[in-house]
């Protein structure tokens, strides 16, 4: 069984506090496997407050090189002595989004990279994390023009660039129901995600997508668009919250109906 709980969305639940942010425990096999750490200290919180020790989480995973998913990460080093984060080898201190003449840093903590290097495991290519799971990077060509549109950009020796999300990577379950992709924020596309998957692994069906899909700032049309692509996949199972919000939730909803679900602190999910 393959068991997920959500430790931190924009949706907050009862007695456990929300923030701008994902955290995902995954619970395979054997395995517990962290996804992101969230904005602040709060998924320790709230890990604590669902019962779930943090000494005991064997591998964490940042899904792509920004705050809201990696500004917990030194909370996490501090309470738990085994466990590695393991980032893409892209990954940097070097992600900002453009705001009229201004550049927001919106990166990873600074100085993560060699305060933690001990810690850190930097990964190349399609990598097995353990049995079962997968983190599959971008494989689709010209995701810097989602960048240039997004207003996002990498400061590199060269000076700025367009971001192509080179340092975003899936975390890819093999569940009984099929493979289940946690994407935390899909920079590069959800159904370019699908599609990336069922490429790496031709012989398996792709379940479901869980995740935030970055449509808060799209038109009610392309939202539309997307959520049919998506329902074209063939797919079974989506769900969505943070960066995905409410207004594009809801029209996701009218589309994909039954197949689509709500991410909010608290939920839990089995395949």
């Amino acid at each position: 069984m393959t068991k997920l709980t959500v430790i931190v969305d924009n949706t907050s639940n009862g007695d456990l506090c929300g923030e701008w942010g994902l955290s995902i425990l995954v619970e395979h096999e054997d395995k517990k496997i962290l996804v992101d750490a969230g904005s602040t200290d709060l998924f320790a919180e709230n890990l604590e407050k669902l019962g779930f020790d943090i000494s005991d989480i064997d591998y964490g995973v940042l899904s792509h090189a920004h705050y809201d998913h990696a500004n917990g990460i030194p909370r996490f080093f501090k309470d738990n002595s085994k466990a590695k984060f393991y980032l893409r080898e892209n990954t940097g201190e070097n992600c900002y989004r453009k705001r009229r003449i201004f550049k927001k840093y919106i990166g990873i903590p600074k100085h993560m990279l060699t305060d933690y290097s001990d810690r850190i495991e930097m990964v190349s290519g399609d990598y097995k994390l353990c049995d079962g799971v997968y983190l599959i990077p971008h494989k689709t060509p010209g995701l810097e023009e989602i960048g240039k549109r997004e207003r996002m950009l990498k400061r590199t020796n060269k000076g700025w660039v367009p971001d192509d999300f080179s340092h975003e990577q899936s975390l890819v379950l093999d569940t009984k129901k099929g493979l289940v992709i946690i994407n935390s924020c899909s920079h590069g596309g959800t159904v370019n995600i699908i599609n990336e998957v069922k490429s790496t692994f031709p012989d398996r069906h792709v379940y479901g997508l869980i995740g935030g899909f970055h449509l808060f700032n799209k038109s009610d049309e392309e939202v539309k668009k997307i959520s049919q692509e998506i329902e074209k996949t063939g797919i079974d199972y989506v769900c969505t919250g943070h960066c995905t919000k409410d207004r594009a939730y809801n029209i996701m909803k009218e589309i994909l109906k039954d197949k689509l679900n709500q991410l909010k602190v608290g939920l839990v999910m089995e395949f």
